[in-house]
């Protein structure tokens, strides 16, 4: 998962959306405290500086170094760099004691994990029974229906090949993702619960953030140019209909959430 996005970190920072703070707001009330949240899989720390304005202390990990170069700097957030997989001893010994974490979030990046080690370690490292985890996926932009057509058939079409075969569960809204835990007070299940972030860009922008992606990456890699002038040609004329400039981008946010119990 790190190689995939150490050599586009600078743009990963700028170009990836903030998430809404009406999902850290609901996630937070569903945590009895709020002494000490671990943002796994942080990047450049988007998630752990909203964490930071709730939580006393937050731990923030990843496994790319080149990412935590550019995280958000805040005195609560403790930044540390980590192996793929991490053992209970491991977590011990460089995150947290047994049974005390309040949250585990993991933004974007759940698709990437072993899964089965991983819910071992959450499972361990969070209070008993009301620690939570959560964790979110967004899907793809959307602008509005002209430039919405020019770029479903990029996506499904000259983007598709490149992308690791687990998008497909950010594609389907985390709804497969294996998520063994309990439903949160007040919920019937683990969701997922849509959001929605939005975010002010101009096409140069937009293509930054296309170029953020792993198969952007993948592909250059490959020796094929995502963004070929045809393409780019495409996006401008849409992206001018009805008036160029800055325009309003909108990522719907999927969230499953649950509680370990006993």
């Amino acid at each position: 998962m790190a190689d995939l996005f150490i050599k586009q970190s600078k743009q990963y920072a700028k170009a990836r959306p903030d998430y809404p703070e009406g999902l850290f707001e609901y996630i937070a009330s569903k945590t009895n405290c709020h002494d000490l949240a671990w943002d796994v899989g942080t990047g450049n720390g988007q998630a752990a500086g909203s964490l930071a304005g709730i939580y006393k202390n937050v731990i923030a990990t990843d496994t790319s170094q080149k990412q935590l170069e550019f995280a958000i700097k805040l005195p609560n957030i403790r930044y540390e760099h980590t192996p793929a997989v991490m053992s209970i001893a491991e977590i011990e010994q460089k995150l947290a004691p047994k049974s005390s974490i309040d949250l585990v979030i993991v933004a974007q990046a759940l698709h990437w994990f072993d899964l089965p080690t991983f819910y071992q370690g959450v499972n361990w490292v969070l209070k008993k029974p009301n620690g939570v985890i959560a964790a979110w996926c967004y899907t793809v932009p959307r602008v509005n229906n002209v430039v919405d057509t020019v770029f479903d058939r990029f996506y499904t079409v000259d983007v598709d090949p490149y992308w690791d075969p687990a998008r497909k569960l950010v594609d389907n809204k985390y709804r497969s993702i294996d998520f063994p835990f309990e439903p949160v007070d007040g919920e019937e299940n683990t969701g997922p619960f849509e959001f929605m972030t939005e975010r002010l860009m101009d096409l140069d922008g937009f293509f930054t953030y296309i170029r953020s992606w792993s198969a952007y990456q993948t592909a250059k890699e490959k020796g094929v140019e995502l963004l070929s002038d045809d393409v780019i040609a495409a996006f401008r004329e849409a992206w001018n209909d009805g008036g160029d400039g800055n325009k309003a981008v909108k990522f719907p946010v999927n969230l499953r959430i649950g509680r370990v119990g006993n």
